[in-house]
């Protein structure tokens, strides 16, 4: 099926009230484009480590929505200009004009699957649910993934430094604490590699099916791994879920911004002697997060790593 796409020029100041209109007539799922920078606020949890660059903002804002053949679309663009004219009362449009294009109805929540193949982190093979074991990986310690709307394939570098801190630290007496766990990559990893129990922790409800999922895919229990919603860092009801200095491993594959802050909680969660992973961190973004640990007493650093542009940093607990 083929949608018909219109996009009204207007202004920033308007978009909330265009929204607004389109909503009371019936018009669901717009998409808005402007140079409007995010504020710390509509950042915080994003995850996005590295905001595009924009141009300055010149006060101009496309608002685009979406009409199948079933809808009478000269009716609905009639409703537009007519709520338009009531909005140009007392607020100002700008250029007001609407343009009309086509766009492919795609399985978008689907599509990306076909880049999505089998890949190998040293001796262990990542591989989605939905493909075949390659011939020649089939001596390698295998984890099956299927992210769903959670992040984590297992493809990305940061991803890949964490697996192989992993191999480094888990032993079969381990017991990880996994926050943003995502799709339950790093977990699994860790039971695969003969870790005793895992706990993670995500602010996204979708990592909470996805874990599940992957669970089954590899042939794990329930008992074994146990994810709870919520934000570790300032929710005290998840905090005590977690549980104090029970931990001999701690990994976090997040953001440098959130790593921060999340270093001074985890201390707590960690047994003495016990180690965190961090990663997630671009290089430019290495000395804030290695100067966070050093003024942490709780903390002191073990290893740094890096693959390309991304970094690894692995700290003990005092």
């Amino acid at each position: 099926m083929k949608w018909k796409k219109f996009t009204l020029t207007t202004t920033t100041e308007a978009v909330d009230l265009v929204s607004s209109m389109f909503d009371e007539i019936g018009i669901e799922g717009i998409e808005i484009e402007d140079n409007v920078p995010l504020t710390e606020a509509e950042t915080k949890g994003m995850f996005i480590d590295i905001l595009p660059e924009l141009p300055p903002d010149n006060g101009v804002a496309k608002v685009s929505f979406y009409l199948d053949d079933d809808v009478n679309t000269e009716e609905i663009l009639k409703k537009v200009e007519e709520g338009l004219d009531e909005l140009a009362q007392f607020a100002d449009l700008g250029e007001r004009t609407i343009v009309c294009g086509e766009t492919e109805d795609k399985d978008w929540i689907n599509n990306w699957k076909e880049y999505f193949k089998p890949f190998t982190v040293d001796d262990i093979l990542i591989k989605p649910t939905w493909e075949d074991i390659p011939q020649e990986h089939k001596d390698k310690l295998l984890i099956q993934i299927d992210p769903g709307t959670a992040f984590g394939t297992g493809q990305h570098e940061t991803t890949q430094l964490c697996i192989r801190q992993l191999k480094k630290y888990v032993t079969d007496q381990t017991v990880l604490l996994d926050v943003g766990t995502g799709s339950g990559i790093l977990g699994i990893t860790a039971l695969k590699l003969g870790a005793e129990q895992v706990l993670g922790t995500d602010l996204d409800e979708n990592a909470i099916t996805a874990v599940g999922e992957n669970m089954e895919a590899n042939d794990i229990s329930s008992e074994s791994f146990t994810v709870i919603q919520g934000n570790i860092i300032d929710d005290k009801q998840v905090q005590d879920q977690v549980g104090y200095e029970s931990y001999d491993l701690a990994v976090a594959n997040i953001l440098a911004d959130v790593i921060i802050p999340l270093q001074r909680e985890i201390a707590v969660h960690l047994k003495t002697g016990g180690i965190f992973i961090t990663s997630g961190i671009i290089n430019t973004k290495e000395q804030a997060v290695l100067d966070a640990f050093k003024e942490n007493p709780a903390f002191e650093l073990v290893e740094v790593t890096r693959q390309n542009d991304w970094v690894s940093i692995t700290v003990r607990k005092r």
